[in-house]
């Protein structure tokens, strides 16, 4: 199972159409939503960035497409 975490918060525009092409790009995967307005560490590093998306010890950080979804998420480490 591929997981992919999705940093996000509440309102935030920008995450939910990194939500719908993360969808597209890796039907496959389950995408956990992490809300960093939960933890201060997580606001403080990523508060102006999001959205970001989280694998295998990898950052993509907004702007990105659905080619830059698939590049990234087949990259090795």
């Amino acid at each position: 199972m591929v997981r992919i975490e999705l940093l996000t918060t509440l309102g935030c525009h920008l995450c939910e159409q990194a939500d719908v092409l993360l969808r597209q790009a890796a039907p496959f995967a389950t995408v956990e939503k992490v809300d960093i307005a939960e933890d201060d560490e997580l606001i403080a590093r990523y508060g102006e960035r999001i959205p970001v998306l989280r694998f295998q010890g990898r950052e993509l950080a907004w702007p990105f497409g659905l080619l830059d979804i698939r590049e990234y998420l087949l990259a090795e480490n």
